[in-house]
């Protein structure tokens, strides 16, 4: 195969037959100085989604090292070698602080805060992109299978196709795909389109995502489409929903470990071994629901409904895009109401919110799952949520009671959840009550029913579902174990 111009002069570089490509690495953000570096596994989002998959699958993970400057050489990690890309800080700022998370993440996420527009942004978007799509054509091996992910590198499919046609190139849309009516505002909506149908595959969440995606590529592009092909030129794109899922067993194996166990008993007591615990994790967004959340809580304590000496709410936040001015907003907000509630409803060395910052690793996640009697999982819009599912698997002797929006794709897979609506306060606190009253039976019986689904519906059966759909020679489906 000839080598494309763009190419030319690039440094030689083992190939791999399987490509992952996405805005970041999955690596801690410092490496060690023998070399070392892990995955960095944050709560919920693509990591913890392609990490089960990806350590026993020879792969290359292109992607961003999190830093400014040259890209930095990096080790294998679980055999999976890192091929970084650079940015620049006006990079940083205009794609991925700019026109990936100020523009198309409130577009994507049903405008809950007015998107931005602005010119340069789209520029560097594309550049960013070009990059990306470069880099993945050099360590692709002829005819490999490249998995494009998210809305940061969505030209990435269209870019990398012109680049190399003989890769067998997927997209899948983690966040959700808005209703035309919105997706119509962005100024270059239909480049974005024209980028996505460069994949062979194009996978979403849910099935009105591809919906609105069909209605989008015929009402802008003109293209004939149904809501699972699309044609294009010569070539047909199929479409469809792959709901992402989590490693089910990994999970209620680590909850199930004594150390974990051990520890969950030390939290609650630190906790002042309250009768009830209400558990968040969230990253800091305004997507998540946090604020609806604090002031429903709020009002029930008002109300005297829940008592703080008897139930405790603990709510991670994990900051997010803290150079975004939407972001740092967000977070002085939450941080006022929670020292709001903490004044009116506290006593010395009883707080009504243990209002927590920093990331937990896995064990100590499984640990807070584990002593929630109530797992509230309330966004305001999601494309999946693998916290909740994460919850789901840790409550290995199927007790706990999930809370759940409505508007998380999830909530599609797991109607036993108390389903509630995050923008009805009055709503959210009786959904809240209602899981907090909930009968021992009622509770064993919906969480033995969505348990059961996500032991059926696991990390491995969303990869063989979409890597199968795609990949139409069966041989990467071989090698993760397909039937």
């Amino acid at each position: 195969m000839a080598v494309t111009p763009l190419l030319i002069g690039m440094p030689e570089m083992r190939q791999s037959s399987l490509v992952v490509v996405a805005n970041r690495l999955p690596i801690d953000d410092s490496v060690a100085p023998d070399g070392a570096c892990e995955w960095r596994r944050n709560p919920g989002g693509l990591v913890s989604a392609l990490h089960p998959l990806l350590r026993h699958t020879p792969a290359t993970w292109v992607g961003w090292a999190g830093g400014t400057g040259p890209a930095p050489v990096l080790p294998d990690i679980d055999g999976v070698r890192m091929h970084s890309v650079a940015l620049s800080g006006e990079d940083l700022r205009d794609h991925y602080e700019g026109f990936a998370n100020a523009t198309l993440w409130p577009i994507y996420h049903d405008a809950v805060e007015q998107p931005q527009h602005h010119r340069r942004w789209w520029d560097a978007y594309l550049r960013v992109n070009q990059r990306f799509a470069e880099a993945t054509a050099q360590v692709a091996e002829a005819g490999a299978v490249v998995w494009v992910q998210d809305y940061h590198l969505q030209l990435v499919p269209g870019l990398l196709r012109t680049l190399r046609p003989d890769l067998r190139i997927g997209f899948f849309l983690h966040v959700p795909f808005p209703p035309p009516e919105l997706f119509m505002q962005l100024p270059r909506r239909a480049e974005l389109l024209r980028g996505m149908l460069g994949a062979d595959l194009v996978g979403f969440q849910r099935a009105q995502a591809a919906h609105n995606f069909a209605q989008l590529v015929t009402k802008v592009l003109g293209l004939p489409a149904t809501d699972r092909r699309i044609g294009i030129e010569d070539r047909v794109v199929r479409i469809g929903a792959f709901p992402v899922s989590i490693d089910t067993v990994e999970m209620a194996a680590l909850a199930d470990r004594p150390d974990v166990a051990d520890r969950a008993r030390r939290l609650r007591q630190d906790l002042g071994s309250p009768d009830q615990v209400i558990l968040s994790v969230d990253r800091m967004d305004y997507t998540k629901g946090i604020e609806q959340r604090l002031k429903a809580y709020s009002e029930l304590l008002a109300g005297g409904h829940v008592k703080v000496r008897d139930t405790v709410l603990v709510q991670v936040a994990v900051p997010s895009r803290e150079r975004v001015s939407q972001y740092q907003i967000l977070r002085d907000r939450v941080e006022r109401e929670v020292g709001r509630i903490n004044g009116e409803f506290g006593r010395v060395g009883e707080p009504a919110i243990h209002y927590l910052t920093q990331p937990f690793d896995r064990a100590e996640l499984a640990a807070l799952y584990r002593i929630a009697d109530v797992m509230a999982v309330t966004p305001l819009r999601d494309g999946m949520n693998l916290v909740a599912k994460e919850y789901v698997a840790a409550r290995v002797d199927d007790t706990g009671a999930l809370l759940l929006s409505e508007f998380a794709g999830a909530a599609a897979e797991l109607p036993q959840a108390h389903l509630v609506n995050p923008h009805d306060l009055e709503g959210l606190k009786q959904g809240l009550l209602a899981a907090l009253r909930a009968d021992p039976a009622d509770v064993r019986e919906r969480m033995r029913a969505m348990r059961a689904h996500l032991h059926e519906h696991d990390i491995r059966a969303w990869a063989r579902s979409y890597l199968s759909t795609l990949d139409q020679t069966g041989s990467m489906l071989a090698r993760l174990g397909g039937d």
